[in-house]
Parts: structure tokens; C-alpha cells; sequence
């Protein structure tokens, strides 16, 4: 391998737009030409049709993923006083998302194989100001929502599920964003359904949540210009809901792609000095990120860049050692597995438009890394 003979990104939005333009770019012109850009008939559409993906009665579509979160602990009255139990692991916004509202997040340690939550951890960590647990699926897996929604319900605690990872996630046979009480989502464009922009869904088996939450998403209010509460102006906007339809279309074909990448990936990894990814118990996981542990980490990275492979460690910092929450007192080493993991995970190339070419050139590269040290 002295030559680079790709050029292999960690995602490719190009050849997913490619593959669909010709459905994408009618329904965006549709939307252009009906003068209804807010809230419209596009919008609703969605909804109901993810709500329908997600096996929930109710779906509502958000500017992002972090204020689905934000919305969401508001629908559940959390804020000053209240704690929220979360991973360290995860993206900065699982836990803005509490702080916004004034409530502390309370940081559970996770399982060494999956990267989720650590339920036993859980169970240690509930104080009668526990208010709400916010479990992230992540890279695609699912969190054992049976055994935590068990532990919430028998303290009295919301549970709302940071899905940004898992669109069509399963566990024992249930959607990601159906165990909880509240389940949020992201669509950022390279998310396994992601928008061509910033977009987001919470969604919810529970009218009176249903209820809250489109409250709180617009202005306060069930009739404009009649502000009940303290509302805010987070909505999904019609073009990307249009895209967004497009792409639902298409989301278990691109699992399977993902499922199947990944499964290559794993086999032609055995053997080597790294860790593949494990599904535990009755997963569908939707492989947003292939995820391994890798020894010599960094040098690896390094290796690949050189031969035109694109990787990244995600997340490469804890969120609680972040400068942000220095007055929480948390220093390295208070999360032994997340902390291990730092200086272990690597993503590698993750999209349904890789080829099985590809796949094999970036296992080579990691064979032949590893081959001569």
C-alpha cells in the first residue's frame, strides 16, 4: 500500500444525494412553490410518518436534536433544583440540554462492550432530587430500555431518550424513541436520516406531553398571539421536512447497507489487536458509527490519513473533564471505562454508499499497520 489509491471519507453525503435527487429536488420545488414554509401540510405529513417509523402515537418536528432534548426536559417541568442522570461519553448537547434548563447533571459510568449506560451504575446514582434519566443509544445500539425503565418506574422518574444515534434502532423488537416517556432526535445531515440543514423530532406515546411539547416549540401558545407560558421558536421548517420524507423512504434500505458494512468490517478485522463492535441481547443496531477499540490509537490514525482514510475518535473528550463543567469537580479517572475508552475508540468509515471494495482497501490498511510494528 505505498500508494493512496482512494480517498475514503468517514461519511459521503455527495453519493447519497446522487442516489436521490431526482426525488429530493421535486419535493423541494413542491414545497418552494406552495408559499407554505412554516408549520405547513409538509410538516404534518412527516410527523405522523415518523411517528409511524418510531411505533409512537405522536411526533413533533424540532430545529435540532439539542432542543428536542431541551423541550423535552421542559415538558417534564425539570429544571432548577433537579438532577438528570446522563453518560459521560456522549455529545456536549445531551448534557446543554440539562443545563439549559437548571437542573445538574448527574454522570453514570458505561458497559465496556456497548458504550451505553451502565444500568447498576444507575441504581447508585438516584437521590430523592432525581427528576429524570436521560439514556443515549449509542453509535446505533440501543440501551436495555427493559431494565431502566424498570429502575425509573419504580423510583417515579422520567426517562427520555437521547436517540440522535439510532433513527429505527431496536430493542426486543421496539423502536429507539418508543421505551421512554420522551424520545429525541437529531437530523443533522449525517445522521442515519439526517436533513440537508439542522432539523429534529421528539416523539411520545402521551397526549399531555403531545400537548406540552407543541406548546413549548411555538411561542407558549395553542392559539397564536395567546402566549400561555414562556414558550420558544424551535420548529422544523417545511423544506427540510420534504427532504426528510424522501430520505424515510429509503431509512431500513440503509440500515441493512450500514448492517452489512459493518458486518465485513468485523470479519476481516478478527485477529488483529482491535475490539469490532458487539450486539448485545435482542439489538437491531443501526451501525451510525462503526466503532472499534483500537490499540496504538493515534499512530493508527495517522497510518490511515496517510493511505486516504478518513477516521475520527467520537466522542475524543468526556463531556463532565470539559471546561464548561470544571465547578462539577470531575476530574479524570472518576468514569474508569469511558475513560479508558479515550484513548481506544476510532470510527471508521460508516455510510450506505461505501463499497465492499472500499471496505477492504481500510481493512488492509489496518492489517498491514498492524503487520509491521
Amino acid at each position: 500500500m505505498n500508494q493512496i489509491t482512494f480517498q475514503i471519507p468517514l461519511e459521503n453525503l455527495t453519493r447519497q444525494y446522487e442516489r436521490i435527487r431526482a426525488e429530493v429536488e421535486p419535493a423541494v420545488l413542491q414545497v418552494l412553490a406552495s408559499g407554505k414554509y412554516i408549520l405547513g401540510p409538509t410538516v404534518q405529513a412527516f410527523e405522523q410518518e415518523f411517528a409511524a417509523l418510531c411505533q409512537t402515537n405522536y411526533a413533533l418536528g424540532i430545529s435540532n436534536g439539542t432542543e428536542a432534548l431541551h423541550l423535552a426536559l421542559l415538558a417534564c417541568n425539570i429544571g432548577a433544583g433537579d438532577e438528570v442522570i446522563t453518560v459521560p461519553n456522549t455529545y456536549a448537547a445531551t448534557v446543554f440540554a440539562i443545563t439549559y434548563t437548571g437542573a445538574t447533571p448527574v454522570f453514570v459510568d458505561v458497559d465496556s462492550i456497548t458504550f451505553n449506560m451502565d444500568i447498576e451504575q444507575v441504581k447508585k446514582k438516584i437521590t430523592p432530587r432525581t427528576r429524570a434519566i436521560l439514556p443515549v443509544h449509542m453509535y446505533g445500539q440501543m440501551v436495555p430500555m427493559d431494565a431502566l425503565m424498570e429502575v425509573a418506574n419504580q423510583h417515579g422518574i422520567w426517562v427520555i431518550e437521547d436517540a440522535a444515534h439510532a433513527h429505527g434502532a431496536e430493542y426486543q423488537g421496539k423502536r429507539a424513541g418508543s421505551w421512554g416517556h420522551i424520545g429525541c432526535f437529531s437530523f443533522y445531515p449525517t445522521k442515519v436520516l439526517g436533513a440537508c440543514g439542522d432539523g429534529g423530532a421528539v416523539t411520545t406515546n402521551d397526549p399531555q406531553l403531545y400537548d406540552r411539547l407543541k406548546v413549548l416549540r411555538y411561542m407558549g401558545q395553542h392559539v397564536k398571539y395567546v402566549n400561555e407560558i414562556v414558550g420558544y421558536q424551535q420548529r422544523l421548517d417545511e423544506l427540510q421536512a420534504a427532504i426528510l420524507r424522501v430520505k424515510l423512504r429509503y431509512l431500513d434500505e440503509w440500515i441493512n447497507a450500514r448492517q452489512r458494512w459493518a458486518k465485513l468490517y468485523s470479519e476481516r478485522l478478527k485477529g488483529l489487536p482491535v475490539i469490532t463492535p458487539q450486539e448485545v441481547g435482542e439489538v437491531r443496531h443501526t451501525y451510525y458509527l462503526y466503532t472499534i477499540r483500537a490499540q496504538h490509537r493515534d499512530a493508527l490514525m495517522a497510518f490511515l490519513s496517510q493511505h486516504g482514510i478518513s477516521t475520527a475518535p467520537i466522542y475524543p473528550n468526556l463531556v463532565p473533564y470539559q471546561p464548561a463543567y470544571q465547578e462539577l469537580g470531575l476530574k479524570p479517572g472518576a468514569f474508569p471505562v469511558a475513560d479508558a475508552h479515550l484513548g481506544e475508540i476510532l470510527c471508521l468509515p460508516m455510510f450506505p454508499e461505501l463499497t465492499e471494495q472500499e471496505v477492504v482497501y481500510v481493512t488492509d490498511a489496518i492489517r498491514e499497520f498492524y503487520h509491521r510494528r
